[in-house]
């Protein structure tokens, strides 16, 4: 769970995603650099509302987190929010549940409270629905 969450930081695997498409398909590029900038756009937003909230993550003494993260923040989850913009994105059903399996992770891994995935899933669609 450790390896498949670290897919999510900073939204590389959608980059990587999106990069690849557009070498594979040159026909929707258009479609994965709107999807790259998408994510991009999300994560800076998501910045934002983490330095505006500085909600402390999760620390439960029995339960201590399974991973080192970069930021003591956890409101909205940045995984969540670049999956969703992602999964809002990019072609193709299978998209959506790595998406959403990517925002969970970070609950199993216990750097995020359940509000701060959903909130940061709905912070993901809203960019990609708003975006031009």
């Amino acid at each position: 769970m450790r390896r498949f969450s670290q897919l999510g930081e900073h939204g590389i695997l959608w980059y990587s995603v999106s990069a690849v498409g557009a070498a594979v398909s040159p026909r929707d590029r258009g479609t994965y650099g709107r999807a790259a900038a998408l994510v991009f756009g999300s994560f800076l937003v998501n910045q934002a509302v983490k330095f505006i909230v500085r909600r402390p993550r999760p620390d439960l003494p029995d339960l201590p987190p399974l991973v080192h993260t970069m930021s003591g923040r956890s409101y909205p989850s940045a995984h969540a929010t670049t999956s969703a913009a992602a999964a809002m994105a990019l072609p193709g059903a299978p998209v959506w549940g790595v998406a959403v399996a990517l925002a969970l992770s970070r609950l199993y891994l216990g750097v995020h409270y359940p509000s701060d995935t959903v909130a940061g899933f709905a912070l993901g669609v809203a960019v990609a629905e708003l975006a031009p």
